[in-house]
């Protein structure tokens, strides 16, 4: 089905976890510590969520773990809606997030962590404006997983039998949306911050 032309209601999901030191890029803790583990991770979804209030028209939906409702808000504002993951793995926790976004009249809904430095207010504004003509956009990462996936309907089985964690996920899911048929838009490759080799593609 073609959007020309149709307003869309385009909903950013920011998956993130409270800062707290020991359960917050635990593996990072061997390289920081666990205070600068959680103190990296706190600076890098702060700059995340300023890159997404950019965006005009697009409800953001912080989609956390740990902590609580009242923390979070204290943390990164009481503009942004509140939601805590769901239960299961990674995909669960994705699949269930996107229907409650689509059962709400979303109608292109963006899933993002707040792993990736480089993802901005351009490359989102980009990753929406693909869902446009495309049935699926999504951004790869270097270690083979993705930084972003979005999509203009719920599909579920986008997040069934994927191996999460590991370097076969970006392909898993691409082939996964294949076999359904779906149209895809691809983003540049780039890098998350999550093992301490990581590190030195911080500026």
């Amino acid at each position: 089905m073609s959007l020309h032309g149709f307003a869309m209601r385009k909903w950013l999901l920011v998956f993130t976890r409270y800062p707290e030191p020991g359960t917050t890029k635990t593996r990072l803790i061997p390289a920081l510590g666990a205070e600068g583990a959680a103190d990296l991770h706190r600076r890098m979804a702060e700059q995340t969520v300023t890159e997404a209030k950019k965006l005009p028209e697009v409800a953001i939906e912080v989609q956390f773990a740990g902590g609580d409702p009242a923390r979070m808000q204290r943390w990164l504002g009481d503009e942004l809606r509140y939601q805590p993951q769901s239960l299961g793995d990674l995909g669960d926790r994705l699949s269930e997030a996107f229907r409650l976004a689509f059962d709400r009249e979303a109608n292109a809904v963006i899933a993002i962590g707040t792993d990736c430095p480089d993802v901005d207010a351009n490359l989102l504004l980009t990753a929406f404006d693909q869902l446009k003509t495309y049935d699926l956009v999504i951004g790869s990462a270097t270690d083979g997983g993705y930084y972003l996936i979005g999509c203009r309907c719920f599909v579920p089985d986008l997040f069934v039998d994927i191996t999460w964690s590991t370097s076969v996920v970006f392909r898993q899911t691409i082939a996964i949306a294949e076999h359904l048929g779906l149209s895809i838009a691809f983003l540049p490759t780039l890098s998350d911050i999550d093992r301490p080799e990581d590190l030195g593609d911080l500026q």
